[in-house]
C-alpha cells in the first residue's frame, strides 16, 4: 500500500529512498529492503532505475490489475 499510494514520477516510480519509506512505516532500512525484496519476487513491484546506491520501484501490471495480453498464433503444420 505504502507504493501505491506515495507519489510517483511519470513512469509510475515511487521516487524516494527505502531509508525514507521506512523511516515513513516504522521500520529498519534492513527490513524494509528484506520485505521489499520479497513483494519484488512476488511480483507485485518492479525495479525501474538504478543509481548507484539507490533503485525505484513501481507497482507492476499484476499489482495494478492491468491486463497483460499475449498474441498467440498457431504453430505451423498444426491443424
Amino acid at each position: 500500500m505504502l507504493y501505491a499510494m506515495h507519489p510517483t514520477d511519470r513512469a509510475g516510480a515511487v521516487i524516494e529512498t527505502g531509508a525514507k519509506l521506512a523511516e515513513l512505516v516504522g521500520l529498519s532500512p534492513t527490513v524494509f529492503s528484506c520485505t521489499r525484496r520479497q513483494v519484488v519476487e512476488a511480483g507485485w513491484l518492479e525495479e525501474t532505475e538504478r543509481l548507484p546506491h539507490i533503485s525505484y520501484y513501481r507497482l507492476s501490471p499484476k499489482s495494478t490489475g492491468e491486463v497483460v495480453v499475449v498474441l498467440l498464433r498457431r504453430a505451423v503444420g498444426d491443424g
